[in-house]
């Protein structure tokens, strides 16, 4: 498949749900506890999250009181999200570079570095467009992104995980432009990896998003550098989470 495309197939394959299937619920739920302290929205507010996967931060969310939309690329994520759905939580299938609703979400949340995929800056600013149009006037985005500054000095080589039957041979590197993880998949019934997927992640400062949202109207407000909302440090900072506000 085209270089392109990679996030289109993985995301889809069984095997990418197997490797991240221990990811910290915990920390995440945590998260997003805080988040939601530190924002007070009012009960009800309507709420975007932008590449949604099964939708755990959606739920959430929606158990909190609000009115939440979850969209993401990939069906089989969005068929398992659609399983939670009532009359306060909706998942779709969606691709974040167009249009989707005007003016209506009071926030839009991106979780977890779901953003810097594609291969064009166009596109990426087409991502950015569709967020922007979606908030209502003086609407809050928050966007939680890697700190390439740190993680350009934490990137292991390469790494084997084994679960179950299932061998991944993982592989990380990065140029000037972009952290790359190549992920080999080996099972019981092959001696070589027979699958071969390849992720590929901008290295976005917060200048470049600085230019992204002020283009489409917004305004960075506040930038935290963890999961606890501590002071964003370009060097230390493990994530740089943007506050951005429309316009």
């Amino acid at each position: 498949m085209a270089e392109k495309s990679w996030y289109k197939n993985w995301f889809d394959s069984p095997y990418y749900h197997l490797l991240y299937q221990h990811r910290d619920e915990e920390e995440a739920n945590q998260f997003i506890r805080t988040l939601i302290s530190y924002l007070k929205p009012i009960h009800n507010s309507t709420m975007l999250d932008i590449a949604c996967g099964k939708g755990r931060h959606s739920i959430a969310l929606a158990d909190m009181g609000f009115d939440v939309t979850g969209i993401d690329l990939s069906w089989s994520s969005i068929d398992e999200a659609k399983k939670s759905e009532h009359d306060k939580l909706h998942f779709y299938q969606h691709d974040m570079r167009l249009p989707f609703r005007v003016n209506y979400y009071q926030y839009a949340f991106n979780f977890f570095t779901s953003f810097g995929y594609f291969k064009t800056k166009r596109e990426h600013d087409n991502a950015i467009r569709t967020i922007a149009q979606s908030l209502e006037r003086k609407g809050l985005f928050v966007i939680d992104y890697l700190n390439v500054n740190y993680t350009e000095k934490i990137v292991e080589n390469s790494f084997t995980q084994q679960i179950g039957d299932i061998t991944f041979h993982i592989t990380k590197w990065q140029d000037d432009y972009h952290f790359f993880k190549q992920i080999q998949v080996t099972d019981i019934d092959h001696v070589t990896p027979h699958h071969l997927y390849t992720e590929r992640v901008a290295k976005f400062s917060l200048s470049d998003f600085n230019d992204m949202l002020s283009s489409q109207g917004m305004q960075i407000e506040r930038v935290f550098g963890n999961y606890q909302l501590k002071e964003y440090h370009i060097n230390d900072s493990p994530r740089m989470i943007i506050l951005a506000r429309k316009n």
